[in-house]
């Protein structure tokens, strides 16, 4: 599982409750068919109230609007810099920013909440 992987997972994405269908037995000479599946809509992942809630909870006041270290910090995940570096190169971070941690770590930011956002994260236009 990649980083970013470990960040959808933290933030809840995913967990969209399943409902199950018990099926019962039905006597031998009658047909059962089934229906098809309705289409499932992606369920949107209120990541701000999230990360609000764990700062909240969190010992450390952590900047997560502004910094990948604070941010993956509050997720309770590794946030060196070679943590922070495997996730750019995971994230396509282009080469010229790779060279300078502090226009990675500003890059690698914006970028994963983009892909939140993508991912169906509903992330304030001012954060992106």
């Amino acid at each position: 599982m990649g980083i970013f992987s470990s960040i959808l997972s933290k933030l809840g994405f995913g967990e969209e409750k399943k409902e199950e269908v018990v099926a019962e037995a039905a006597p031998a000479a009658v047909s059962v068919e089934a229906a098809p599946a309705a289409p499932v809509a992606i369920s949107e992942v209120d990541v701000v109230t999230r990360l609000e809630g764990m700062a909240a909870a969190h010992a450390e006041k952590l900047n997560w609007k502004t910094s990948i270290v604070d941010l993956l910090k509050l997720l309770g995940l590794d946030s060196s810099l070679a943590v922070r570096k495997e996730l750019a190169a995971e994230l396509g971070c282009p080469a010229d920013k790779m060279g300078d941690s502090a226009q990675m770590n500003m890059w690698l930011h914006k970028t994963v909440l983009q892909k939140l956002a993508a991912n169906g994260g509903n992330i304030p236009a001012e954060l992106l």
